[in-house]
């Protein structure tokens, strides 16, 4: 016979027990209060999307904290510790979901596909067949189109703690693309202070796939008025030019005694305004810069404000990154804490396969066939 005290015990096990069972992970999660330094509320990103349901999962290591939605899979705010132990918001974001669903929102903190960067005129062949892809970027397609993987809804699969797992199915024919693409994104924020982008994908057809985030840092916190005094290390021999319409002209060409040398720590600004003609045709960098690098995760990118001490490095799988240095910025409105956005107020470094591949056979190929699985890794790693 169990006494009055065991008694009481099981009945609070069972009771645990049976909350853990009618609840999953993706629940118990969005129980976990929300750190007050976040700038956004969940409750503002609550909505349905074309019947389909959008939220914001916060994901923590413990000192670090992310905010994403998947809503475009998109990165919504990002907190590290300066060198004085404050935690800041790195990445920049808009205040609430309308504002992420206008199409000129600028791709902020999205994952971008099925194509991240350009392909000229929006043009390719595969095995003997022609493409046409939406035009959203001049002559051009950019990011996957009009209405691109940036503005779709994610599925769910799996949330934790500190990791959150989003799939997409592409349907054939998805903006002019070949072939049933299944993606799948997992963050992660790792114990070292890294946010993890792991990438997969699969295609019932031949096509071509290259997914990257376009998070735009600020390592002063997101609203600081310039990036131009961060230093810039790029482990990169080469780069490719562009033409007028931001395509590359199939070029790799030596960063020796260019302005595009970021091989020893520079400041972003340091040579942004000379009157190099790729600067001049890109307003600024808006360049891929080709890495030196070995297959798999390695080191290819530095950053550090001089402001907060906050050092940002980049690992990759890829075979190129490139750098957006805010040029197009202009009073960009709705952002988090009722901030506005200036002229180069951030940077991107997107990892990638070179812009307009399917075009240039000399550059890493981006197709990928029924029989093979699209993998790779990206880590935005702080100190």
């Amino acid at each position: 016979m169990m006494n009055t005290k065991t008694t009481q015990l099981l009945a609070l096990i069972t009771a645990a027990v049976g909350f853990m069972a009618c609840h999953s992970p993706q629940e118990q999660s969005s129980q976990h209060t929300v750190p007050s330094e976040l700038s956004v509320s969940p409750a503002d990103f609550a909505a349905e999307v074309d019947g389909d349901s959008v939220k914001l999962y916060t994901l923590t290591n413990g000192t670090a904290t992310a905010a994403i939605t998947n809503y475009g899979a998109r990165v919504v705010s990002l907190l590290v510790p300066d060198k004085n132990g404050e935690l800041i918001d790195v990445v920049l974001g808009y205040k609430d979901l309308n504002a992420y669903r206008d199409p000129d929102d600028g791709f902020y903190g999205a994952v971008v596909g099925r194509y991240g960067n350009r392909i000229a005129k929006g043009q390719f062949e595969l095995e003997g067949q022609s493409y046409q892809l939406e035009i959203n970027n001049g002559p051009n397609s950019l990011h996957g189109g009009t209405n691109g993987f940036f503005q779709k809804v994610w599925e769910v699969k799996h949330v934790t703690d500190s990791s959150l797992e989003l799939n997409y199915v592409s349907p054939d024919g998805d903006a002019g693309y070949p072939g049933t693409l299944d993606a799948t994104i997992v963050y992660t924020l790792t114990s070292d202070n890294g946010l993890e982008i792991a990438y997969r994908a699969t295609t019932d057809k031949t096509t071509v796939v290259n997914l990257t985030n376009h998070s735009y840092f600020n390592l002063s916190g997101e609203g600081d008025s310039t990036i131009l005094d961060h230093l810039l290390t790029i482990r990169a021999d080469g780069y490719t030019p562009v033409d007028e319409t931001l395509i590359p002209t199939g070029e790799i060409a030596s960063v020796e005694n260019t302005p595009f040398d970021f091989r020893q720590p520079t400041a972003i600004g340091a040579r942004i305004d000379t009157a190099d003609a790729q600067l001049v045709l890109g307003k600024g960098y808006d360049h891929n810069f080709v890495l030196k690098k070995d297959p798999g995760l390695q080191l290819v990118a530095t950053v550090e404000s001089p402001k907060t001490g906050i050092v940002m490095d980049i690992l990759t799988e890829e075979p190129g990154l490139q750098f957006y240095s805010g040029n197009f910025m202009d009073n960009v409105q709705n952002a988090k804490g009722g901030k506005t956005y200036g002229y180069r107020s951030a940077f991107c470094l997107e990892t990638q396969h070179f812009p307009d591949s399917p075009n240039q056979p000399g550059f890493p190929s981006t197709v990928l066939e029924p029989n093979a699985e699209y993998h790779t890794r990206t880590v935005y790693r702080f100190r």
